[in-house]
Order: C-alpha cells, then structure tokens, then sequence
C-alpha cells in the first residue's frame, strides 16, 4: 500500500462507517535524529508509504541537516521544511511527537532512542541497537516501561522474497531436519586508508557533540560520513555491523530463540597498515543448543561463494536453502541445480524517485517501504511489530557477545539472557558495560 492508497482506503473506511473523512486521524508528527545515509533512506521510505509530517530533524552536521531538510521538503505533501536542530534534546523538549527516527551512528542510539519514547513517541532505530548490552537492556527496558512500540532497522524481516523463502521452502518442511547454519560477509568494507594526521573539525561539524559519549579519537576526517564504522569505538566492526543482519535473518527464518553460548575469533591477520582497528577477519559460533550458526567475515580475498558474498546458508538433510538481500535458491540434497528460487523485489515504476536518490539501494527499498508499513500497523495495533526491539536487542547482543568472547581470548561465554549476565564469568561481565565520557550518563547507571 502506497501513500495514496492508503488516504483512499483510509476515507473509504470512514465514509463507510458514517464517519466524515475530516475526522479521520491526524496525520503522524514525525523528527529524524540522524541525517546520513540511512537516516534519510528510512525517512524517505516512511514518506512514500505514509502521510506523515516531518517536524524535525535533528544533525551535528549543518551541511548534512540543510540538504536533507530541503529534500524533505521537496517530498512531503505539505511542502513545509522541517524545523532544524543540532542537538537532539531540544528537539524532543520543543515539540510533541508520534514517530521518532533514530538513524545516528551506532554510539548515538540508545540515548536518543529512550529520549524518545519517555518523551512518548514511538520509535524506528537503526542496527544494531546499541554498542554494549548494558545499552541494549536499559532501551528494552525503556520501550516496555512507555508502553511504546519501537521497530528495529533488520529489514530482512519484511524482505518479500526472504518471506516467501520462509513460506515455499521452511514452511513446507523441505529442508527436513537442520542440522548446521552459516552466515557470512565477504565484502571489502573495512576502510584501508592508512594512519592521517589530527586536524581542525570544519565548522560545520561539531565533533565534540559528534562523538558524544563514545571515548574520544582525534579528528583525521575519516570516523565521519561512514568510516566511522572502521573504529570499535563508534561500532562493533563488521560482525556488530554485518553479522547482526544475517544472524536475525535466520533467528527469524528458523523461529530461534536466544544463543545461549557464543564463541568467537579473530583480529587483524592482512590488512594491518591500515587506521582501522575493527577486525579484517572474524569467526563466531552461536550455539542455540541444537543447533549451532557459525559466522565469518574476511575483508579480503576471495568469497567461498561468489554468488553469496554476504548470505545466509541452512543446511537440513534434504536440501540446502541459500538466502541473501537479492536472492534465494532451494537445492535439494545431492543436487547442483536450484529447484526453487526467488528474487527481490523492486518497484521504481511505483516510486519512480527510487531512481535518483543519492546512495539509494534499490534491492532494499521494497523490503524498507515493507518494513515501516508493519512499524505503522503496530503502531495503530499498539502491538509488538516483526522486529520488536527484544529481537533487535538479541541479536545484537549477541554480536557484542561475540566480539567480547574475542577480546577474552575466544573463550565460550554462557548467556544467562533472563539474568543478563554472562555465567560465571566476572571478565565479561564488567565488559557488557563501556564507560561514558562525561557529561553523558550510561543508560544502566
């Protein structure tokens, strides 16, 4: 449904129900926090598929916040350019909200997002939720506390060829018994720029509100506009950014629960010239007790599978699913060829400025459109949407888990998730918790 299907179903209904249309409800008040690159891709996907009004946006980034305020108000229906701010406190205390974005770098979500919902908004927040569990409980905690509905940005849950995956191949019980789940990322996305010199932030960026409570890094223009990504400082690596992904693809696909041991390994074996300090190479196993999803991630190299570079891959004793953003593919057992598959699905005919949009990715538009039409939905349902936060909150964790496991020597760590700790285990546990760099206030205090 479309935005403007869904004005004519909505006055329909109404004039249906003796209602006249005028009293319909009012039109959402939405704010974005965040005015990169995804921040604006959920906005946008929100506008086309909603009659919303963006209030607010919310950047450290003037230049950033000025262009995505100007195409906000080339898209939304009342033309009106949103009211700009560089601090997202004031934008919460000057106005009243229904629909908070929280699209910020990952050091930046949980903060804005339990702003957010005390403030009694509902929230859309990007991947993963948080950079430390403690983070990830305080925003569960937070969300159930309001009685709000917050979705996670783990689209992969309303991908339509993934749900049809789920249908056609799980549903009807072709894979037979599972036994083994891989998930991977081979991408070439870890920065490799080498070491640069300490500068001046320019003046648009306020780079101390930038890094916030995140401990601090000199300046040298690559932690912002996405390298920050290559820094455990601002994220979790490629297996906090990546991983989480294809590990809540098949949570969702196989109905599993929480992990209830996670090991991993890893550091920097190639591509050890580089500034970045996240890892170029990385494996985790996440055991569900009776079955174990085994991760890896290389930024080098060559995939094993050149058609699945970043993927998901269910082994059962009849048959192999293999599932990633563009694709899946059915094999059965002893089998080459694919008996069943399918593609995603695109739609630039129907939002023909899908076309244009700077760093649009297309093969996800459809699943994000999807995405925050079940946000809307639990939101007038005031119930939990497909990804609630819980789930985001799990497999996030997880990922951190991982990474923890990997900085305790690849030890196993035990998950108590109804506790919240790690078993017997003091090491990790004082890890599930960063420091904030003052005057910022860990959520968990």
């Amino acid at each position: 449904m479309d935005r403007r299907t869904f004005l004519q179903s909505s006055a329909a209904l109404a004039l249906a129900s003796g209602v006249h249309v005028a009293a319909e409800t009012k039109t959402p008040r939405v704010g974005l926090i965040g005015c990169g690159w995804y921040g604006k891709n959920d906005l946008f996907r929100l506008i086309q598929v909603a009659p919303v009004e963006v209030v607010s946006m919310c950047d450290v980034d003037s230049i950033m916040l000025d262009k995505a305020a100007d195409i906000v108000a080339q898209r939304q229906q009342s033309k009106k350019k949103p009211k700009k701010y560089g601090d997202y406190r004031k934008m919460l205390a000057d106005d009243k909200f229904d629909i908070i974005i929280v699209g910020t770098p990952d050091h930046w979500h949980a903060l804005p997002m339990i702003a957010a919902v005390e403030a009694g908004a509902d929230v859309y927040v990007q991947k993963p939720i948080s950079v430390d569990v403690a983070e990830g409980q305080a925003m569960l905690a937070a969300a159930r506390k309001h009685k709000r509905v917050v979705q996670v940005g783990t689209q992969r849950r309303s991908t339509p060829h993934l749900v049809e995956a789920k249908k056609r191949v799980i549903g009807e019980g072709l894979l037979g018994k599972i036994g083994a789940v891989d998930v991977c990322c081979y991408y070439h996305m870890r920065n490799r720029d080498k070491p640069r010199p300490e500068i001046k932030p320019p003046a648009h960026l306020d780079w101390e509100m930038w890094s916030g409570p995140a401990p601090r890094r000199p300046y040298t223009q690559l932690p912002h506009k996405r390298w920050w990504r290559a820094y455990t400082e601002y994220g979790n690596g490629i297996l906090g950014d990546m991983c989480i992904h294809m590990l809540d693809m098949v949570r969702w696909l196989l109905d599993l629960g929480v992990p209830k041991r996670i090991t991993s390994f890893g550091g920097i074996y190639v591509e050890k010239e580089a500034a970045a300090n996240i890892t170029d190479t990385q494996s985790a196993t996440f055991d569900f007790g009776d079955l174990q999803v085994n991760w890896q991630h290389r930024s080098w190299g060559n995939p094993p599978d050149p058609d699945y570079p970043w993927a998901g891959i269910i082994y059962g004793e009849k048959g192999t699913l293999k599932a990633d953003v563009h694709k899946w593919e059915f094999f059965p057992t002893n089998s080459r060829k694919a008996t069943l598959s399918g593609r995603a699905v695109f739609e630039p005919d129907k939002f023909p400025e899908d076309k244009t949009e700077e760093d649009m990715e297309l093969h996800a538009a459809t699943a994000n459109r999807a995405h925050m039409r079940d946000f809307l939905e639990a939101i007038e349902k005031r119930s939990r949407p497909v990804a609630d936060i819980e789930q985001g909150f799990i497999s996030s964790a997880a990922c951190i888990l991982a990474n923890i496991s990997m900085q305790l020597g690849g030890r196993t760590l035990t998950w108590n998730y109804e506790k919240g700790i790690v078993e017997g285990d003091d090491a990790a546990n004082r890890l599930l918790k960063r420091d904030y760099v003052g005057p910022w206030k860990h959520p968990a205090s």
